[in-house]
């Protein structure tokens, strides 16, 4: 199994982000993890379409977008044209889940869906021939250097293995927590992208933090 390592932006220093992207391309990392947050479907706001647009001026990194909004099905078409290579949005938000799945195909993105922490695996599996990525939420979506929540380890091995039973084609991510002794277990249990903000961004070497993330070290 191939291992991606996704950077999250809310973890960057935003005042200096063409700087903090440059680091990122230099060390290895594989995606650029973008956050999106409405104040409304989660207790905190972020940044949307305007930073994504000069973020993928800046860089050709893949851009793995995270919708944690409450009608994500409303702004697909502007995050695919404002650069976006990967869409993932919330099972539990009001849009209906089949049509924004369509809506970010159609748009030539690739296609993911996440889950909160207490969202059960069960509820995902008829969906995820239709997915390119199933992103399982490790800690509650909203605010970065949140503790990982060891429940939902057990999640990513019954996502992973339903993916395999049905011999699909799509990857398992995890985002919360995920650090040199989280990555491991979230590896053996099946995710294969891993979202870290602090750990990579904190690390005196970023190259060495990816391939410990990676188990490459």
């Amino acid at each position: 199994m191939k291992y991606y390592v996704s950077a999250s932006v809310l973890s960057a220093d935003l005042l200096d982000l063409r700087s903090e992207i440059k680091k990122l391309e230099e060390s290895g990392v594989d995606m650029l993890h973008f956050d999106v947050m409405d104040g409304v479907f989660v207790n905190n706001i972020t940044y949307g379409l305007p930073v994504l647009e000069q973020v993928r001026k800046a860089t050709n990194m893949t851009l793995d977008v995270h919708l944690m909004i409450t009608d994500p099905l409303k702004y697909v078409g502007g995050f695919a044209k404002a650069g976006a290579d990967i869409i993932s949005f919330h099972s539990e938000s009001v849009s209906d889940v089949r049509k924004t799945i369509k809506a970010i195909r159609d748009a030539g993105v690739r296609t993911a869906l996440a889950i909160k922490p207490k969202t059960p695996a069960e509820s995902v599996y008829d969906l995820l021939p239709e997915l390119d990525m199933l992103l399982v939420m490790t800690v509650e979506p909203g605010f970065g250097g949140q503790s990982f929540i060891s429940d939902t380890v057990e999640k990513v091995r019954l996502i992973r293995r339903k993916i395999d039973e049905l011999g699909l084609d799509c990857d398992v991510q995890v985002d919360g927590g995920i650090n040199y002794e989280t990555a491991p277990v979230v590896r053996e249990a099946g995710a294969n992208v891993l979202v870290s903000g602090s750990c990579l961004f904190k690390a005196e070497d970023m190259s060495e933090a990816v391939r410990k993330l990676k188990g490459d070290a």
